[in-house]
């Protein structure tokens, strides 16, 4: 169930469509990227599950627009980190758009559930998955004890069978 009967939805993006694209060129320097960013905060709010009435209309809309503009910040970032991999790699590694596809957007997913860990959990997650550290030797980096690490490995481990799961 939408938030908004098409009318209400049709009087919302009348009334605020060129004021949030505005809003978005502002922030983005780029009229096309403003307009997607804008076509995606209102099919958010399209498909929002709320059914109270919005009595705030910018503030929600820029809210919406704000936490999509990061997210595509962030996927920007993701997907520069991995290009730039690609580059390092002393032989050429052919992808196909497609599979490019697949894994940026599985890194961005990694990204958030590893942003929603915790500090200390996704850093101690880390140094023992990438840096091969020992739970002994991340129990002595992060001062903490071994069943420390074993209890923030099992919550990152959950997060991301999870993940997986889902």
């Amino acid at each position: 169930m939408s938030a908004l009967d098409d009318a209400a939805m049709h009087r919302l993006y009348s009334e605020n469509s060129g004021w949030l694209k505005h809003w978005l060129r502002m922030r983005l320097g780029n009229a096309a990227d403003a307009a997607d960013l804008a076509h995606d905060t209102f099919l958010r709010v399209m498909t929002a599950r709320s059914q109270l009435p919005i009595r705030e209309p910018r503030s929600y809309l820029s809210a919406i627009a704000r936490s999509l503009l990061i997210d595509k910040v962030r996927r920007r970032a993701i997907e520069q980190a991995y290009l730039q991999a690609l580059a390092l790699r002393p032989e050429p590694v052919e992808v196909s758009p497609e599979i490019r596809l697949s894994i940026i957007e599985m890194l961005v997913t990694i990204d958030s559930v590893l942003d929603e860990l915790g500090a200390r959990t996704r850093d101690i997650f880390l140094a023992v998955q990438l840096e091969g550290l020992t739970y002994a030797a991340a129990a002595d980096r992060f001062g903490v004890s071994v069943t420390t690490v074993k209890n923030h490995l099992i919550r990152a481990m959950t997060r991301c069978l999870l993940l997986v799961e889902a």
